[in-house]
């Protein structure tokens, strides 16, 4: 008996040192996000109920008037409804062509390597860099868009100073840049199914359309749901392609939702309403992703 209750008095010995060993090894992370994430979130809640501003001597508070006259602004619906058209445009074809992507890299061939890395250049290129290069692209008079078009004898357009093309232009753009890095998580998850189970649908006549949408599709939901989710969340928050490409133009047809609360906060100083705005944006988002986990957990059952 006396060596039972001594193994078990050693064993909640070791335990406790293991959870004490582990806590301060998790404590500067804890630390880091309270003092830079979970306190300034708070202090920026508290603000987005003040008429606070980064210039003069404003701190009123005020309520939940921000909250009020941001529903009764048209300009805030806008930016969402520009953010919001980005995001289904993109979503679809980005994902698919991501998955395309990954199809087709997937298999071990002398070239598989330098398609990777030709594929994945987009992701790693600075967004300002890339917007600059896809300007001078867009330009209408010296601009490689229109000169194939002047070649096939199609009329030249200025793609970012028409309000009906300019957000179609950054589309795009975000396309080009963002495929890349969903590409090399469908390509992990291609590499987590089985070999065995494409064997055994070959074995059993299955074809390649069958074996994509029979093996690989189920296999991937889990992929998918994170692509899709984290597509959605880069897509609501675009700004710096819009910031360097259009700066929100030509009459405001490409201001998305986060570059409105940037010239709320920075250029009309008005940061009370900017966090308010902020705070709306993050709960649409929030719940955008919920019903997406929601969804992707019920095609999972």
């Amino acid at each position: 008996m006396k060596t039972v209750r001594s193994s078990k008095q050693k064993l909640q010995s070791f335990l406790k040192h293991e959870q004490t060993t582990a806590f301060w090894f998790i404590l500067p992370a804890i630390a880091l996000l309270m003092v830079f994430v979970f306190y300034p979130m708070l202090q920026a809640f508290i603000i987005s109920f003040k008429n606070y501003s980064l210039v003069g001597a404003g701190d009123v508070f005020v309520g939940m008037d921000n909250y009020v006259h941001l529903m009764k602004d048209r300009a805030f619906f806008n930016s969402l409804k520009h953010s919001f058209y980005f995001a289904v445009i993109v979503i679809p074809i980005q994902t698919s062509i991501a998955l395309g992507l990954a199809l087709l890299i997937q298999k071990k061939t002398a070239t598989a390597g330098l398609f990777r890395t030709l594929y994945f250049i987009p992701v790693i290129i600075s967004t300002a860099v890339a917007a600059t290069v896809f300007k001078l692209i867009y330009n209408k008079e010296f601009g490689l868009l229109n000169s194939v078009l002047k070649a096939l004898q199609l009329p030249v357009t200025s793609f970012l100073s028409d309000p009906k093309t300019a957000m179609n232009g950054i589309i795009v753009l975000g396309i080009w840049k963002g495929a890349g890095f969903f590409m090399i998580i469908f390509l992990a998850g291609l590499n987590n199914i089985s070999p065995d189970l494409y064997e055994a649908a070959r074995v059993d006549g299955a074809s390649r359309i069958q074996q994509f949408f029979k093996i690989t599709l189920p296999l991937l939901n889990r992929t998918m749901a994170f692509v899709v989710i984290m597509t959605t969340i880069d897509a609501i928050k675009l700004s710096g392609l819009v910031f360097v490409l259009t700066n929100g133009g030509p009459n405001s047809s490409t201001e998305t939702v986060v570059f409105y609360i940037y010239k709320q906060a920075f250029t009309q100083m008005r940061m009370g309403y900017a966090t308010a705005a902020a705070f709306v944006l993050f709960a649409i988002v929030l719940t955008i992703s919920l019903v997406q986990m929601k969804l992707f957990n019920k095609d999972n059952d």
